[in-house]
């Protein structure tokens, strides 16, 4: 079974939810120690970023027994690829080449959209962007998920088109 397989059956199957829940809770432990890594180290991660896949998932603190967590990590990342399309999951073994080319702005706006506070409000984030840059992904963030009520207020215009208001027409019968 691939890395890939087993991560996706260990983090989609709550059957004995105590074993989900401390596989899930390591999964986070490991993914803030490797963007810590990855983040602190910017811009000379390079060593991190590509090779061969045992080799960088043990550089960046996951081990022979968690490189499904390290797949997990790399599900994880993906979509902040410039290059995420060219990596294949599920193929991915110990002697895997790969090569992480990470768009830190898009990373930074994906962390926020997964409500993962644990990762974007990491301190290493101030040597990646500058703090101008990330106020203005956050208001992106903020201004794209700001909800929007379709309800019709009292005052409002009838939606029926008579030119009333709508509590002296259709909302009476409400």
């Amino acid at each position: 079974m691939s890395y890939y397989k087993t991560w996706m059956d260990r983090s989609e199957n709550a059957v004995n939810q105590q074993v989900y829940v401390q596989y899930i809770n390591a999964y986070y432990a490991m993914e803030k120690k490797a963007y810590e890594l990855i983040l602190g180290q910017y811009p000379d991660n390079q060593d991190l970023l590509s090779g061969k896949a045992s080799d960088m998932a043990r550089a960046l603190g996951f081990d022979k027994d968690t490189m499904d967590i390290f797949l997990g990590f790399l599900d994880g990342i993906k979509s902040s690829l410039k290059n995420g399309d060219d990596l294949d999951l599920e193929a991915v073994d110990d002697d895997t080449e790969i090569t992480l080319d990470i768009d830190y702005e898009k990373l930074y706006y994906n962390m926020r959209d997964a409500k993962a506070q644990w990762l974007f409000k990491l301190p290493a984030w101030k040597s990646v962007l500058p703090e101008e840059k990330i106020n203005e992904i956050t208001r992106e963030y903020r201004d794209a998920n700001i909800a929007h009520a379709n309800n019709i207020g009292r005052n409002d215009p009838c939606p029926c088109g008579s030119g009333k208001k709508y509590k002296n027409c259709c909302g009476k019968r409400v």
